[in-house]
């Protein structure tokens, strides 16, 4: 399994510092040495060098090499990452999830009993199985004409492996078209595309066809954090993104991305991202030489 191991992050290692694009189809891969904030779409994420901790509602995850996690619905998340060592960055695979081809599989599934669904987020050591899926799958880059073929086949591999493991209830979960999955992630698409405008919760748990009650238990259980949680984390995470790459101030873009209160933003900017507005966006804008000091 180490020569396989190794091969892939050779392989890996031709990724930009951001999530890059293999010509597989949804099969990504990133090579990085900074933060990890980002609204994560569903997906199966494989680490294969350095670590990685990332702040989901209130939990703190950590997910070290060999390790692989599934991301059930569109979840904004913060986090850090940790290379292995100087010239060894962080190095990781992401398989975005097709519920119409894990369906697929569980048509021909022979199961021996239920399984229970695994807690959202958990890490999973990557058996030999799916490693060596995993680095048939990469070879593909360099073989265009076989990977229309064989692709499509490993990426079912793929999927059975995880299946057969201990997340694999989850993976069910998200092919069920009626399944609470699916109805959670109607909830967090609208909460997407109305991020910057005041909702009540009762017309989202009507979407999802659930009681308040349930609604509030099953989008926490799935996403981490509750809907007012996951609204504030997706306008953090854009009003940084604007910070560093829009000229307006502060103040114009906490209204921008729904705040009302300026001195509010600030407060929940510096709670998640462990300073004022102003002074982190400094930090990324400041020349090298001033960053360190000189």
């Amino acid at each position: 399994m180490n020569e396989a191991m190794n091969e892939l992050r050779s392989i890996v290692m031709r990724a930009q510092n951001k999530w890059t694009d293999t010509g597989l189809a949804r099969v990504a891969m990133v090579r990085a040495e900074a933060c990890a904030n980002q609204v994560y779409q569903p997906m199966l994420h494989l680490v294969l060098q350095g670590s990685k901790t990332l702040s989901i509602g209130d939990q703190v995850l950590e997910y070290r090499p060999l390790t692989y996690f599934l991301v059930p619905v569109d979840v904004p998340a913060t986090g850090e990452i940790y290379p292995s060592g100087p010239g060894e960055p962080y190095l990781a695979l992401s398989l975005t999830l097709n519920p119409c081809v894990i369906a697929t599989l569980l048509a021909d599934e022979v199961k021996s009993g239920e399984q229970s669904l695994a807690h959202c987020f958990s890490a999973v050591t990557a058996p030999p199985e799916l490693i060596d899926a995993w680095l048939r799958m990469m070879r593909l880059m360099d073989r265009p004409n076989e990977a229309a073929v064989l692709a499509p086949m490993i990426e079912r591999e793929i999927l059975f492996r995880v299946l057969q493991g201990p997340l694999g209830g989850m993976l069910r979960e998200i092919a069920r078209p009626d399944g609470r999955l699916e109805q959670i992630r109607r909830a967090t698409l609208w909460i997407r595309e109305h991020y910057t405008e005041p909702f009540r919760v009762e017309p989202l748990a009507a979407m999802s066809d659930m009681s308040v009650a349930a609604f509030y238990r099953h989008f926490k259980a799935t996403s981490g954090m509750t809907p007012i949680q996951y609204q504030k984390r997706l306008r953090l995470l854009r009003a940084r993104w604007l910070l560093l790459f829009d000229p307006r101030d502060a103040a114009s873009i906490a209204f921008s991305v729904g705040y009302e209160s300026a001195s509010q933003f600030s407060r929940e900017y510096a709670r998640l991202f462990g300073m004022p507005p102003v002074r982190d966006a400094a930090r990324f804008r400041a020349p090298p030489a001033r960053q360190a000091g000189l």
